[in-house]
């Protein structure tokens, strides 16, 4: 971000003046009133260390978009308003994943809700440029991957010895270590997302080699090319902003990967809960179809539908 495009958000940061002080002399007193004397010393060293986290631009990182250039209260506005996505796939995801939900299990609908956490949460970030902004996007997509692996990770690559429930406690216990973690020291939250993406990926990898349903090979390939696309404007807005900020006068490739990212996550959500179903229940006859009309396989939203259905549900996840 150069100098000239900076713009002070007046009104958020007079808010920020005004309540922090206030809540630094009532939280004593508080802590006091209730006799919690323990309390006191450690609240006041800390509390106006934690308020500014929440102020605007306290996070280190800044995108190529220039600050508050089109709202004085938004820092990045196309940044902000590409999560819209995450706020539209996931609740269509929720219907149409209904009678999976009820045959298979109702953690799907878990990770479409954390999907939209993982909107909120970058549109928080990229709207105040705030520390508490930039872990709210940084752990939710954290959870999201988290919980993908632990619902939809066949039995097969898990341990015999070890059961369902006792392997998704494991995943929860450590993804809240890793949340606790990287609050203290944020760069260890790049080393979490790799211990869960990295394998994720693996395992979409291996089962579109082995994959025998054209389409849910396209659509996986598809999840892996919006993946990739991503990731490379991802890296051109991280490491060349001079060029397309001063040279190519486009710096919103940032606000490109937000929908790429959201377009080939959930896509390849689809395609775990499709292998998950192959597995678990075969004898449900897993199929995939697309929405708003079957024959939309390009523009459509695919889901996983069963075409043979329990009369009593066994609850796999």
């Amino acid at each position: 971000m150069s100098v000239e495009y900076y713009r002070q958000p007046d009104f958020v940061v007079c808010c920020f003046d005004f309540l922090i002080p206030g809540l630094n002399a009532l939280i004593p007193l508080f802590c006091q009133h209730f006799k919690l004397h323990a309390l006191v010393v450690i609240v006041t060293v800390m509390n106006q260390k934690i308020w500014n986290e929440f102020r605007p631009l306290s996070s280190e990182i800044d995108w190529c978009e220039s600050n508050y250039a089109i709202l004085s209260n938004v820092a990045e506005f196309w940044n902000t308003v590409s999560n819209l996505f995450f706020f539209v796939i996931p609740p269509i995801l929720i219907c149409l994943f209904r009678q999976y939900s009820c045959q298979i299990g109702p953690g799907v609908n878990l990770v479409w809700i954390l999907l939209m956490v993982v909107g909120i949460g970058s549109a928080i970030f990229h709207c105040t440029l705030s520390f508490v902004g930039q872990m709210l996007d940084e752990l939710a997509i954290l959870w999201v991957c988290s919980a993908a692996v632990a619902i939809w990770l066949p039995s097969r690559y898990i341990c015999k010895y070890i059961v369902r429930w006792k392997f998704q406690s494991f995943i929860l216990f450590f993804t809240t270590l890793a949340s606790i973690a990287a609050f203290i020291e944020p760069r260890l939250n790049q080393f979490f997302l790799f211990s869960f993406g990295v394998p994720a990926l693996g395992f979409l990898a291996q089962e579109l080699r082995t994959c025998t349903c054209p389409r849910v090979y396209t659509v996986g390939m598809k999840a892996a090319a919006w993946w990739t696309i991503g990731f490379l404007c991802w890296c051109s807005d991280r490491f060349f902003c001079h060029i397309w900020r001063d040279v190519i006068r486009f710096p919103y490739l940032h606000s490109a990967w937000h929908v790429l990212v959201c377009i080939g996550s959930y896509m390849a959500c689809v395609c775990y809960a499709y292998f998950f179903a192959v597995y678990e229940a075969p004898e449900q006859a897993p199929a995939l179809k697309f929405w708003p009309h079957d024959s939309h396989t390009w523009f459509g939203i695919p889901y996983v539908t069963l075409k043979m259905v329990r009369s009593k549900p066994v609850k796999l996840m």
